[in-house]
């Protein structure tokens, strides 16, 4: 179904984010007491009882230079309002109508679109004062609401149901489902809002030379080669320990909440200082929650001249991690849009890798040959027996052992195995999961 659009402006810090999360019915948006946290788009899927739409949560709007961060965010927000059937214009009630508020009500007036004006933080009666002088905007009837609390929904639901277009229901998704789940990650600069902006065709995201631009994690939906893709990208994750600003915390957990919510995660990596150790962390975390993983050399254009570069970074990516070998390493550039579908490609094959089943039986073919070829050790002069081995679940594979006093056995041996596996059944780059499951001796009295 193809939802009606419904943006959220006003300048910072009215309670965009709030509304935008009651909307949607959870806290997706980032919220801080401080103006100006949200800088990209965010969209999501609201509704207020029988009343369904798109929901874009935006930027705080400031008057700016165009070249600036702030301009940048104020092109984002008018993007938002052009591609919006009803905008809700919100307001401070408790300050009241302030000279700020007025250019930005002509912008939305000047648009055509409908407006809604929402008089927010008006809980309990409080800023009533303010609704009624937001009259002045001559925006209609606003309406006394409460983000925080709930209070107003009725009377929104209402205007929502007068302005709003009815949902179109003539396009199926024939795939039944949301498509692949892809989370962009990595250090602060990587370029990951660039490359994503480049992969879409449009300048969806903000970008530019200061890191750390990017907040809330956003979710875009994409298709390639005629393949549904749902494109998360990430705040950049820095060292826990040079993490001191709490919003920037709250960033990086959305982010790793994205990794979660993932099916394959890119990590994306500075091709001009790769494989730092922050890099290395972020790797460890992805395998660490079971995502399928490809690895990107994002900037590639600015070292492609450096004969063997490439083979020699991806004997780096083999030594430095051994958890994930055979991952896949692709150099691209995001801001030329070399490499993409290379990389692309490198994520449906991850894909598939991470939701591959093998049979029982090819298992313990398997298992036999490599006990024999390397028996494992014993423990207090008995040898620790592995009777058979199955795969219990996929994404990621996951198998299990089963025998007796297999709690003893060694690391180096559950290494030799899962190497074992990942080359016998062409499991390469994802993470794979190795239960051990001692058999109940029937001959213990204890």
């Amino acid at each position: 179904m193809d939802l009606p659009t419904v943006a959220i402006v006003g300048r910072p810090n009215v309670g965009k984010s709030t509304l935008f999360n009651r909307l949607v019915g959870r806290k997706l948006a980032l919220v801080d007491d401080r103006p100006g946290v949200t800088r990209d788009r965010r969209e999501g899927e609201g509704f207020i009882g029988d009343v369904a739409f798109r929901v874009i949560d935006t930027a705080g709007l400031e008057e700016a230079d165009a070249d600036s961060l702030l301009g940048r965010m104020r092109a984002q927000t008018e993007a938002a309002i052009l591609e919006a059937d009803a905008v809700l214009f919100v307001i401070d009630a408790r300050a009241g109508v302030l000279p700020a508020d007025r250019p930005f009500a002509e912008l939305v007036r000047r648009s055509g679109c409908p407006v809604i004006l929402i008089a927010n933080k008006a809980e309990g009666g409080a800023g009533m004062a303010g609704a009624y002088e937001a009259f002045s905007l001559g925006l209609g009837d606003p309406i006394p609401f409460s983000a925080e609390h709930g209070e107003g929904l009725g009377s929104l639901q209402d205007a929502l149901r007068e302005v709003l277009p009815e949902p179109d229901e003539d396009e199926e998704d024939e795939e039944g489902g949301k498509g692949l789940r892809v989370a962009i990650v990595g250090r602060p600069n990587a370029g990951k809002s660039t490359l994503i902006n480049r992969m879409i065709g449009e300048d969806r995201l903000l970008v530019g030379p200061e890191a750390g631009i990017t907040r809330d994690s956003i979710s875009l939906d994409w298709e390639w080669r005629g393949r549904r893709i749902k494109l998360h990208d990430t705040a950049g994750m820095r060292r826990r320990a040079r993490i001191d600003d709490k919003l920037e915390k709250l960033a990086v957990s959305d982010g790793l909440r994205a990794v979660r919510f993932a099916e394959v995660v890119v990590v994306l990596l500075d091709a001009t200082i790769p494989f730092e150790k922050q890099d290395l962390t972020i790797v460890d975390l992805v395998e660490s929650e079971g995502r399928a993983l490809v690895i990107g050399l994002n900037k590639w254009d600015l070292v492609a001249d450096q004969p063997g570069l490439l083979k020699s970074l991806r004997e780096d990516c083999t030594r430095l991690l051994p958890q994930v070998r055979g991952v896949s390493v692709v150099p691209l550039s995001g801001l030329a849009g070399d490499g993409i579908d290379k990389l692309m490609q490198a994520v449906v094959d991850a894909s598939e890798v991470w939701s591959r089943r093998v049979s029982t039986a090819r298992i313990n073919a398997w298992l036999t040959e490599s006990v024999q070829r390397n028996p494992p050790p014993a423990v207090s002069g008995r040898r620790i027996k592995i009777r058979y081995a199955t795969q219990v679940k996929s994404r990621p594979p996951h198998f299990a052992l089963f025998g007796n006093q297999l709690d003893a056995l060694p690391k180096s041996y559950t290494r030799y195995l899962v190497n074992g596996l990942r080359e016998a059944f062409d499991l390469p780059g994802s993470p794979i999961r190795l239960s051990l499951r001692t058999t109940k001796n029937p001959f213990d009295k204890g």
